[in-house]
């Protein structure tokens, strides 16, 4: 399974990282803007947007390609370690990020 991570820290990527290589998960993290972020993730799985650390231009932009390649979206306010832990969980248990957008996760 290949997962973006869309905002977050910089200075947890390489926890992030480390958190998706424990459940077998590829994990893809972009923390900062960066051009051709749409080419970048419309072959992916699944998308993690942490909505507090990630302009509004980039979430709608992530969300116009997720909703256009059917691709599974969860968003969390928070940025921590243990909330991507949570999510990735989720998509790996197939709880969570249905098709549609989700808000967290259930």
């Amino acid at each position: 399974m290949c997962v973006a991570l869309i905002g977050g820290m910089d200075r947890l990527e390489r926890q992030y990282i480390t958190e998706a290589e424990k459940l077998g998960i590829n994990l893809k993290v972009f923390t900062k803007p960066e051009k051709g972020l749409t080419s970048k993730i419309k072959n992916l799985d699944a998308v993690v947007i942490f909505t507090n650390k990630v302009s509004h231009k980039a979430r709608i932009e992530v969300m116009n390609v997720a909703k256009s390649k059917n691709i599974r979206v969860l968003m969390q306010h928070s940025c921590g370690v243990c909330t991507l832990r949570d999510c990735l969980s989720c998509l790996k248990n197939g709880r969570g990020g249905n098709k549609n957008v989700s808000n967290g996760h259930k």
